[in-house]
């Protein structure tokens, strides 16, 4: 399914796994989590004050520049993947690179063989262009803005997950438009549980965290967005 799935977003499989599963072990750790550690975004101050060139000028504004840095963000997961595809022993060699380029020569020739060559670059723009704001979108509201972890900070795996992690509430277009990444907290908790089950499982993740007086944070779409 992974291979499938990168063959469809010309998303590389063993980058992936391997990113997602070091974010998860260390949400917003700035030393562990590859997702704390980003050349146009800083999550503290020591990050902001290392930037150089256009990427401080960038980070100083990076409140307003957040969404249209969010266009590029399609853009910038497939570059990652095939870098690490150049650079990194991938668990099948032949396939997914195979698949990758699969992908490039379908989108492209559907494109420039249905439509004209304005038409075609307008609409890999576009395409590429909503898509990184949807992936973007998505995936912004789960962590930013919420606890720092900082490099050699012990915590435990549980407070590790929750206080790093934020929930959008639940209503039927955040749950399609999320895809279950709204229950963040509760994907972080059981990152293998399908995320139809997300929604009964945060009746027991915030009874526990009221009974042992840890801080458990829901909120609305737009809130979200402001933090």
């Amino acid at each position: 399914t992974g291979l499938i799935i990168g063959f469809v977003l010309a998303l590389d499989r063993s980058w992936w796994v391997e990113k997602h599963n070091r974010h998860h072990n260390n949400p917003n750790n700035v030393a562990l989590d590859p997702d704390a550690d980003l050349p146009v975004l800083a999550f503290t101050k020591d990050q902001a004050l290392k930037k150089r060139g256009i990427y401080r000028f960038i980070v100083k504004h990076q409140a307003p520049f957040f969404y249209p840095m969010l266009l590029f963000e399609g853009l910038g997961l497939r570059l990652a993947g095939i870098v690490y595809l150049l650079t990194h022993k991938i668990k099948y060699p032949v396939i997914e690179p195979m698949l990758i380029i699969g992908h490039f020569v379908v989108y492209f020739g559907l494109l420039f063989s249905l439509l004209s060559t304005g038409h075609a670059v307008l609409f890999f723009i576009v395409h590429q262009a909503v898509f990184g704001l949807i992936v973007g979108s998505a995936f912004a509201p789960n962590h930013k803005g919420m606890l720092v972890v900082e490099e050699g900070e012990e915590m435990d795996f549980f407070r590790r997950q929750v206080l790093t992690s934020r929930n959008m509430r639940a209503h039927p277009i955040t749950d399609f438009w999320y895809g279950g990444l709204n229950y963040q907290i509760e994907h972080h908790l059981f990152p293998n549980m399908p995320r139809n089950n997300l929604k009964e499982t945060q009746k027991v993740t915030k009874a526990f965290c009221k009974e042992h007086s840890i801080p458990y944070h829901e909120t609305g779409v737009i809130q979200s967005q402001k933090e």
